[in-house]
């Protein structure tokens, strides 16, 4: 068996060896394997960027959102004390804090902006939600002396593009108007109510820190008139991709009328979008494969055709059909996978070069990574992209290979 093998083996590569008058297929050789090597280098380099900065986002949008949203559908939390409680009981629930959510009008003396104010709790908030977990946030602050008449300030925290877009320091008054009001001799009167800035905050999405401001639960509740009811529970989970699972259980748990959403459902149109880029990339750039497989299928077959006379004559000794269909097969499967492994091989420099160096800096108004460029390698993909190309690859030899079986040795001998 092992000799039969280093037979075929042997054919094939002194077919390999193109003669100088078979120049012509060496450089159809050459371009078949740069195809598959650009294909393979240019999908491992694109999947594992895609991949990057998927998981890039994720780690960002979870910086500035829980991992699940607990509601009501008809009201706003009144019990909200004992679902807490019930909640951090749950299997997989790692936090959980009250929140008050509305929008309101910032203003500040150098311009006004709207704004998604959250009232949390400091104590819990920094523990589900990653970019509040260092900042300062009090009620309200006290006079400095017993001489001091000035009213109590709660404070609020801005996030740094709202700041910029308001012209706002730390230690600045800003005022916040909420469309819930009081009714007045003259209408609805928006209520309208002074905070400090204590401090900023970053997620790196810019329509959180372009739009979010946070202020105290106590402070959000008085604002809104609210009592001691909040909007509801946000969570964090131990395992980010079991928070689906979690907020079903937490959901037939509490029952009707309360509601849970996890955050891939609250930002599915997002990962539904890259899911699909990512999908037609990978179908895009494996055309350059396709293109380089079908100059495999014609090196091949142009080697068939120069190689009839040889064929016929091993044929005549006793080669076996099998033996002639292993030899093309090995033949252009040695252009591709020489092809597949330099590509291999250029696409993982690639990708250390994008991750470590600065090679091309995207401008941080449009993107808010403005260094290098998130690239994330997994073992997964590059497998996949590997036997994609080497399987399109093989089929591409089949039907040049399956031609030199179907010469008949002794017509070929007689009229080749």
């Amino acid at each position: 068996m092992f000799r039969a093998m280093a037979f075929e083996y042997f054919i094939g590569r002194r077919y390999l060896r193109a003669r100088q008058k078979q120049a012509f297929i060496t450089l159809i050789t050459i371009l078949s394997i740069a195809g598959v090597t650009v294909g393979v280098m240019a999908l491992i380099v694109v999947i594992a960027v895609m991949a990057g900065f998927e998981a890039d986002l994720v780690s960002r949008i979870l910086g500035g959102q829980p991992h699940v949203m607990l509601m009501r559908y008809d009201r706003a939390f009144t019990e909200y004390h004992q679902i807490l409680k019930e909640v951090e009981k749950t299997e997989g629930v790692g936090a959980a804090t009250p929140f008050i959510y509305t929008q309101g009008m910032l203003r500040s003396k150098s311009g006004a902006s709207g704004a998604v104010i959250r009232g949390i709790d400091p104590e819990t908030a920094g523990y589900v939600i990653k970019t509040l977990k260092d900042v300062y946030l009090p009620h309200t602050y006290r006079a400095r002396n017993a001489n001091d008449t000035r009213p109590e300030i709660p404070g609020i925290v801005l996030g740094k593009e709202l700041a910029r877009s308001l012209g706002v320091l730390e230690g600045d008054i800003i005022y916040l108007m909420s469309p819930r009001g009081m009714l007045s001799p003259i209408g609805h009167m928006p209520a309208m109510k002074q905070f400090k800035v204590t401090g900023f905050f970053e997620s790196g999405m810019y329509d959180y820190d372009g739009s979010f401001a946070y202020i105290h639960l106590k402070a959000a509740q008085k604002l809104l008139r609210m009592g001691d009811s909040v909007t509801g529970i946000e969570l964090q989970v131990k395992d980010i991709y079991k928070a689906r699972d979690i907020a079903a259980k937490i959901k037939a748990k509490l029952g009707f009328p309360y509601w849970a959403r996890d955050w891939m459902q609250m930002n599915r149109n997002l990962f539904r979008a890259l899911k699909y880029e990512r999908w037609t990339m990978f179908v895009i750039l494996t055309l350059i494969i396709l293109v380089a497989a079908f100059n495999i299928a014609s090196t091949l077959i142009m080697m068939v055709m120069g190689k009839t006379r040889d064929i016929a004559i091993l044929k005549a000794m006793g080669t076996t059909d099998g033996s002639i269909l292993k030899i093309f097969i090995f033949n252009g499967m040695v252009i591709g996978l020489i092809g597949t492994l330099l590509g291999l091989v250029l696409g993982l420099l690639l990708c250390f070069g994008l991750e470590n160096f600065e090679i091309y800096k995207l401008p941080g108004e449009i993107y808010y990574f403005s260094t290098t460029l998130p690239v994330k390698l997994e073992i997964s993909n590059v497998i996949f992209i590997i036997t994609a190309a080497l399987g399109i690859c093989f089929l591409a030899t089949l039907y040049p290979a399956f031609q030199a079986v179907r010469l008949h040795p002794v017509e070929t001998i007689r009229y080749g």
